[in-house]
């Protein structure tokens, strides 16, 4: 162990060097070291390499802001007291997601704020970031955006709305018409798992309801609930879940105006209710009290064990 801390500590010496081509070169060692080599993190955050890498993710040379950033990705998953503690980190990492040299720049600093957002007491400081959101919601908005930096992008917003106070401003900061641009046109793998989480989690605030009024998200939501639209469970679920944290959070006055269109949908909602995991039946039952649907599941148990029964 003493050696890895000695090489370590000869690499992180090399990040103050006026060489770039010296700086350039440590990072790029380090962030394979991080990568191989999990006992090394911690001693590469010790060694005080967090505040060199995150003055990095300003350099124009994509070779030092692609390690860098990867590097730090690495160092979150063991670190992320230091990391969080590291004076400009955030800006660092906003200024990244805001001005990649590379695709890979951007994923990666989605997936390191990602990783310091498990963290809950974060959350709120994370979600202060006004810069951070404005780079994860141009990520989504981006067509030319490859998946896995939009998966990345995701489940950071997804972190972020997991505080309650954060879920208004998301939505002040025009992230719904993208999220739900995303949801009606595509295609790929595992995003629609994706965005259909991150909107469940932004319906559970006030201000929620007519932000989805003014997309009509509720008919896109209870397009997923029906059959013939092929959504997988997860999807369904989370549209179960945008619907109740919706109103929950809208009143009376949401579930009058939506009731109508929901209730076109109980086939989704009792089919999830009946076969979906415990938290997603627990969800669809909620939702059918609320919308007073919890009537028609009877009526039609009633048709379907007379129809079984008759003479």
């Amino acid at each position: 162990m003493e050696v890895k801390r000695r090489a370590v500590k000869n690499l992180v010496t090399k990040l103050s060097s006026v060489s770039e081509q010296i700086r350039t070169e440590a990072i790029c060692e380090l962030r394979l070291i991080s990568k191989n080599d999990s006992d090394s993190r911690p001693l590469i955050a010790d060694a005080g390499a967090v505040p060199y890498l995150s003055e990095s993710l300003y350099s124009s040379n994509k070779l030092s802001q692609e390690n860098a950033t990867a590097t730090l990705h690495n160092l979150s998953i063991s670190n992320k007291d230091l990391l969080m503690s590291t004076r400009g980190l955030l800006d660092a990492l906003s200024h990244a997601l805001r001005n990649p040299s590379s695709p890979f720049v951007a994923q990666c600093a989605a997936a390191t704020i990602f990783s310091l957002l498990t963290v809950e007491s974060y959350r709120s400081i994370i979600g202060h970031k006004r810069d951070i959101l404005f780079g994860l919601i141009d990520i989504i908005k981006n067509p030319n955006s490859d998946s896995r930096t939009v998966k990345d992008a995701l489940k950071a917003l997804w972190g972020i709305a997991l505080y309650p106070l954060n879920r208004a401003q998301i939505i002040e900061l025009g992230a719904l018409p993208p999220l739900f641009s995303l949801l009606c046109n595509d295609g790929r793998v595992g995003i629609l798992e994706d965005v259909t989480a991150v909107i469940a989690q932004i319906a559970g605030c006030e201000e929620s309801w007519e932000a989805f009024r003014k997309i009509s998200g509720v008919g896109v939501l209870v397009d997923l609930l029906d059959s013939s639209t092929g959504s997988s469970s997860r999807t369904r679920e989370n549209a179960v879940a945008a619907l109740l944290n919706l109103v929950q959070c809208g009143g009376e006055e949401t579930v009058n105006s939506i009731r109508g269109i929901v209730l076109g949908a109980v086939d989704g909602i009792i089919e999830v209710a009946e076969n979906g995991t415990d938290k997603g039946r627990s969800k669809a039952m909620a939702l059918l009290k609320i919308v007073d649907a919890s009537s028609c599941m009877f009526q039609e148990e009633q048709m379907d064990y007379l129809s079984n029964h008759s003479l």
